[in-house]
């Protein structure tokens, strides 16, 4: 259902004035449990945004009065759609309208991926949604960004979605196990037991997105297949939705090993934080190093992400700017010591 939304009146020297007219269905998903979404869009708004009934007016200069009326337009699609309004989307739909891209919110936070149980997994940002648009639309891409903007998450849900579809016979999962230097003989237990802790987040990510009786049975039958990355030295993958994760720990030449396990009907995603290296002797990482070398070729696409995509705590998004801000002087340092004297 379309709002309504009134002419604006302005005369010389005064504010412009609008209101739009919500369907009375959506109000309280407008504005959300104790107006809370009220709140973020006031916070978010240079316009003065006041709402009397299912009526809400805005006045303020002509620009932040435009900008606020699309906002609450898009807004107002976003609980039509049936989706719950949140805090969080009413500042991340401000950014995206604000933004010179000209994306509509709406279109970004309506797209589902996956869902079970009454829970759907859709992008949160317009990064993310790139990232899974280009999922669809290339063969290899790259999600690179820091902690909690969904790059594993997303990857998750388009392998599950992919699989559910049959665009692909199995999924396969994988990331180096660095912590321990790949020298699991040395670790207690059973080969299970010894590789299961740096599996674990994709095995969490995994029973979020499948029925957890479902999961041992795919397993056991190798339609889900979870393992160091090792395992997939000498193998060609085909018909399979691959996902190598934590890739800044790997090595160049096992990066390489990696990709080149492609096979005929099969999908990669990798994703990696450049700026989280766990390598031993400052050695580099093969992620940063097939971002030099695969950039510009054709049905390689390298996603990134950045602190804005950040979808955790709120603090977890200025955690990682401080941490960079502070990083960025050790960075130069480093440079600086490299570099041949003159």
């Amino acid at each position: 259902m379309k709002d309504h939304v009134t002419p604006r009146e302005t005369t010389a020297g005064s504010p412009v004035r609008s209101s739009t007219t919500v369907p009375p269905d959506l109000v309280v998903g407008l504005l959300g449990s104790a107006d809370e979404n009220l709140r973020a869009l006031e916070s978010s708004l240079a316009a003065d945004v006041h709402v009397r009934g299912n009526s809400v007016s805005m006045s303020g200069d002509a620009a932040e009065v435009a900008l606020a009326e699309r906002v609450v337009s898009e807004l107002i699609a976003i609980v039509a759609g049936g989706q719950t309004l949140t805090p969080d989307a009413v500042r991340r739909s401000v950014a995206m309208v604000s933004g010179a891209e000209n994306e509509s919110p709406a279109e970004v936070l309506t797209l589902d991926i996956l869902s079970r149980r009454g829970k759907t997994i859709r992008p949160k940002t317009l990064n993310q949604k790139r990232y899974v648009d280009a999922i669809d639309a290339n063969t290899i891409v790259f999600g690179i960004g820091p902690a909690g903007t969904g790059k594993t998450y997303l990857a998750m849900a388009k392998a599950v979605s992919a699989l559910q579809t049959k665009q692909v016979t199995r999924i396969i999962l994988t990331r180096p196990a660095v912590e321990a230097g790949e020298r699991l003989g040395f670790l207690p237990g059973t080969l299970s037991e010894k590789i299961d802790p740096y599996l674990r987040p994709l095995y969490d990510a995994l029973h979020d997105m499948m029925d957890h009786e479902a999961i041992p049975k795919l397993m056991a039958a190798g339609v889900i297949e979870v393992a160091p990355l090792g395992y997939m030295r000498g193998r060609t993958l085909n018909d399979a939705f691959i996902i190598l994760d934590e890739a800044q720990n790997t090595t160049a030449e096992q990066m390489k090993m990696f990709l080149t396990r492609l096979g005929f009907g099969s999908k990669i995603v990798v994703t990696g934080d450049i700026t989280q290296v766990d390598l031993p002797g400052g050695a580099r990482s093969g992620l940063r190093a097939a971002m030099d070398i695969l950039d510009g070729i054709d049905d390689i696409h390298f996603a990134q992400l950045t602190s804005a995509d950040v979808v955790r705590h709120r603090l977890v998004s200025e955690i990682v700017d401080a941490y960079a801000k502070a990083e960025q002087p050790a960075l130069m340092n480093r440079a600086q010591r490299r570099s041949p004297r003159r």
